[in-house]
């Protein structure tokens, strides 16, 4: 696999206005450890290795356990989760397959009955901008890490 576009250096003000995007839904104020579940699971989806990549390391890396993110394509038959990350990994679900699903309103009223109107927003615009670095990440042949030093 090779690379198709560095959008850093051919459109480095699309690019920043992107990173401004995904500073300001970090900083929305959801708890730190969810994030990392909601862009790997959008990531496992949506097919685009260098984001499951990104984002388990970085899931390891702030703490989240190896158990947890080998089973989180199969959150839904695991009692490793807490009923706010499942709500919330549903409603990831919904968004990221929305062709598909339309995002039903039973998976948005299961969200909100853990998430207040400011987080079920933030998740949302988290759940959006992941997708988006997907179809980024994707659609120009972003290559991860490989060899000893990516591991």
């Amino acid at each position: 696999m090779q690379q198709r576009i560095d959008a850093l250096r051919v459109v480095p003000e699309l690019m920043q206005a992107m990173v401004a995007l995904e500073e300001r839904v970090a900083a929305a104020g959801l708890e730190p450890a969810l994030p990392h579940l909601v862009k790997t699971r959008a990531s496992q989806i949506n097919g685009c290795a260098f984001c499951v990549h990104m984002h388990t390391r970085e899931a390891r890396r702030d703490g989240e356990s190896e158990e947890r993110l080998y089973l989180l394509s199969a959150w839904r038959e695991s009692p490793l989760y807490t009923e706010r990350e499942r709500a919330a990994l549903a409603w990831t679900e919904a968004v990221t397959r929305v062709a598909e699903t339309g995002a039903p309103d039973a998976d948005y009223e299961a969200m909100r009955q853990h998430f207040d109107e400011k987080e079920a927003a933030a998740l949302t615009f988290l759940i959006a901008t992941i997708n988006a670095w997907n179809r980024l990440g994707i659609a120009l042949r972003k290559v991860h890490p490989v060899g000893k030093e990516a591991a």
